[in-house]
């Protein structure tokens, strides 16, 4: 006598497939994966509409602004100024920002700071990075001071007022150091990384960040080796660690104690010029 058979497991045993043959869902990218050769092209596309628009901002709300305030200098002239070049500098830092964000956000569906390789330190963590920068900092002043150039250099004349020099400090220590590392030790060390493993994009990272700052040490040939040297440092940060964390604590660390050293050594930037 045959026993009877219930609907349901019959159901479900006819529609079973065999695990082996299921098909397989392919694991996601770690955050950082995700960046690529064509997200960098398409960043370095971008860099002169976002240069050429963040000048024309800021010279639009120069001209509006000079005859309410009774500014004296001309658009024209007032676009060299240390003041100026900040402030554009700044605009300019804000649509990278955008457009990295958009990027990660609807291109790759990824948080924006985890795909760049931010991993929250712990306070004793923070606390040796900005130590391991400010050390690195002495260090270089050791060298330099050992080993002088024998020329000024393009950066030194940007400091030729006390506004202007605490306008720069402020933007070296806070700023600067993230939106630089977010670049070279984020965006360009990921898409490198990707390709060709951590050690080349340390190198490629340090190297381009050398020649970024070349216009402003030109001629001053020890600073530039020595930035290039602290790029190193900073690149290999980023990849003994997998975190940009550690090369934006350093290099805040870093500028922290050159602004400082300046700042005193000249009499509260007083004698910069003198």
């Amino acid at each position: 006598m045959d026993m009877p058979v219930d609907p349901e497991k019959l159901f479900t045993q006819s529609d079973s497939v065999p695990q082996e043959l299921a098909p397989q869902t392919p694991p996601p990218l770690a955050p950082r994966k995700v960046w690529t050769w064509r997200d960098l092209l398409l960043f370095l596309a971008f860099l002169p509409f976002a240069f050429l628009a963040s000048k024309l901002i800021v010279l639009t709300g120069y001209a509006a602004l000079r005859p309410l305030l009774g500014w004296h200098a001309r658009a024209e002239s007032a676009q060299f100024d240390t003041i100026f070049l900040l402030i554009q500098q700044c605009v300019l830092y804000g649509f990278i920002l955008v457009f990295l964000f958009l990027l990660s956000r609807f291109q790759h569906r990824t948080a924006f700071w985890k795909s760049l390789g931010w991993e929250k330190p712990t306070i004793r963590q923070a606390a040796g990075y900005l130590v391991g920068g400010i050390t690195l900092a002495v260090a270089a002043s050791l060298v330099l001071w050992l080993l002088p150039d024998s020329q000024s250099f393009p950066l030194e004349k940007l400091f030729d007022s006390r506004l202007a020099s605490f306008a720069l400090s402020a933007f070296a220590i806070s700023l600067a150091p993230l939106l630089e590392e977010v670049f070279f030790r984020g965006l360009l060390f990921a898409v490198v990384e990707n390709a060709a493993g951590w050690p080349l994009a340390a190198v490629t990272s340090a190297v381009l960040f050398g020649a970024l700052h070349a216009p402003e040490y030109w001629q001053a040939w020890h600073h530039l080796m020595m930035i290039f040297a602290v790029g190193m440092v900073f690149s290999l940060a980023r990849g003994l660690t997998g975190s940009l964390v550690p090369s934006v604590l350093l290099h805040i660390g870093y500028n922290s104690l050159i602004v400082a050293s300046l700042f005193f050594s000249s009499q509260y930037f007083r004698a910069l010029n003198g």
